[in-house]
């Protein structure tokens, strides 16, 4: 039931009110209120714990032996929304009274763990959050309580990471972020891997982060092994940047699967033999090879752009011919729908992301330090994932025929 604040109630608290600072500063009325409230709140519990109230006698079932009773209160300060609150927590003589609104060792009130849990995810350092909670609470915390409140998400990070998948997803673009790690007492690069999704639905899904020292086929057919074991059983298309034992390992356990390089990484591989004066010709001059009709089509514009480029720029052409197998796998795709398909523009756009939340760290102190990071900001970012991803109407269509017996519910 919502109480009930009279006027007369109002009045009598606000009769000594001249500035803001009365009800809203430090000292004021509504963190003073707060605080008695808390420890008439507390006072309660214990009442209800020892089943008397004060000045009465124990109850009839307690009288045998030394009754439970009130040992006075012990002085408590504890970090809120409006600043420290310094109450009253009573004792009991026995020792086992439990505080429900404030439990033992507890030293946050209204939401305080959420706020730094908040602030960490968009990417403020330990020190940055310190200056935050100062300047807007006038609260001093110490880097300890800081780690320990974002720690409480480790094992919901755990969680994450090992939930129930789909058992379908048309498109999983692969690519990777590269940080700086102190492992071992050394500071090393480390990639850190992420598995982008489109489901069934058009909405965009991260299956998962991995890590591992050594990229190779041995790490890609424990990470594809393990996103079967979570119930994913088939993907119709990876979308890849080259990455190292990739395709060997994900033939093994999704052999159905069509694996994809990406063509902006291609590009982007390809203009880096360029002076800037030439980019613009070469890269327009590729265009016509990616952007040709049918595969074939494609190949008579690779052999023409060797014929013209070859003899200035052999690296180019060479590294097209070398992966041209997994180049084109898109063209077996309507027109519409290839850019979906042949460009790993989703998940860079995630990486970019995350760039911009670590960019205040230099380094980061473990594994678990990063994912942690990395999970929080995820929250905020897939919250804005309302909307399907660009044509995909088109694209569900084409899959609902090309792939009819691979569809659940599609029989």
């Amino acid at each position: 039931m919502k109480p009930t604040i009279t006027n007369e109630l109002l009045d009598e608290l606000l009769k000594n009110y001249s500035q803001p600072g009365d009800l809203l500063g430090p000292e004021g009325l509504l963190t003073e209120l707060k605080k008695r409230l808390i420890n008439r709140v507390l006072d309660s519990e214990l009442t209800t714990h020892l089943g008397y109230d004060k000045h009465q006698s124990p109850p009839e079932s307690a009288a045998a032996g030394q009754p439970n009773a009130r040992n006075g209160h012990s002085s408590k300060t504890l970090r809120s929304d409006d600043g420290k609150l310094a109450i009253k927590v009573p004792r009991d003589r026995n020792g086992d009274f439990e505080p429900t609104l404030v439990p033992k060792h507890r030293r946050e009130f209204n939401g305080f763990d959420e706020c730094i849990v908040s602030l960490y995810s968009r990417g403020l350092s330990v020190r940055e959050i310190q200056q935050h909670l100062l300047e807007i609470y006038k609260v001093e915390v110490s880097s300890a309580l800081i780690t320990n409140a974002t720690d409480a998400v480790i094992e919901e990070v755990k969680a994450w990471q090992n939930r129930n998948l789909d058992t379908v997803y048309p498109i999983v673009y692969f690519d990777a972020i590269v940080v700086k790690i102190r492992h071992e007492g050394k500071v090393t690069n480390r990639a850190i891997y992420l598995a982008l999704a489109i489901n069934l639905e058009g909405k965009k899904e991260v299956l998962g982060m991995w890590s591992s020292e050594n990229e190779g086929a041995r790490f890609w057919l424990a990470v594809a092994s393990e996103l079967k074991n979570r119930g994913l059983q088939d993907i119709f298309i990876c979308c890849v940047d080259g990455l190292s034992g990739f395709a060997q390992a994900l033939e093994a356990v999704y052999p159905k699967c069509r694996v994809q390089r990406c063509i902006v990484h291609q590009l982007r591989n390809s203009l880096k033999f360029v002076n800037w004066k030439e980019r613009k010709q070469i890269a327009a001059d590729l265009k016509t090879i990616y952007a040709a009709p049918t595969v074939e089509a494609a190949r008579i514009a690779l052999q023409a752009f060797r014929s013209t480029h070859d003899a200035k720029h052999p690296a180019i052409g060479r590294s097209w011919a070398a992966h041209w197998e997994q180049l084109t796998p898109f063209f077996h795709f309507p027109p519409e729908i290839r850019k979906i398909i042949y460009t790993t523009n989703a998940i860079e756009s995630l990486n970019s992301s995350f760039r911009k939340i670590s960019r205040h760290r230099n380094l980061f102190p473990t594994i678990d330090s990063l994912f942690k990071l990395f999970y929080l900001s995820l929250k905020n970012i897939s919250a804005k994932w309302t909307m399907t991803i660009h044509n995909w109407p088109s694209a569900l269509s084409y899959f609902t025929i090309e792939f009819s017996d691979r569809i659940p519910n599609n029989q």
